[in-house]
């Protein structure tokens, strides 16, 4: 049993949020990030075993790709 499972969070073209588990087949979306988190449990959930659940799921975001120079003046 893993300890912890991460997941990378993106923002999606279209709107909304993506999240997929590194190491694993683990994908899921939604509109908003609170509903991403919830649909993250539930794919969990949908992957694994009780028994073989991680007990630590993080949710990671990468740099903002946007030029933040300007807003730390």
């Amino acid at each position: 049993m893993e300890k912890e499972i991460i997941f990378l969070v993106e923002e999606a073209p279209e709107g909304g949020y993506t999240a997929k588990a590194l190491g694993h087949n683990i994908f899921t979306e939604a509109d908003s990030f609170a509903e991403l988190k919830k649909m993250v449990q539930d794919a969990m959930q949908c992957h694994f075993e009780a028994k073989e659940m991680p007990r630590l799921i993080r949710l990671t975001l990468p740099f903002p790709s946007t030029d933040l120079s300007e807003s730390a003046l």
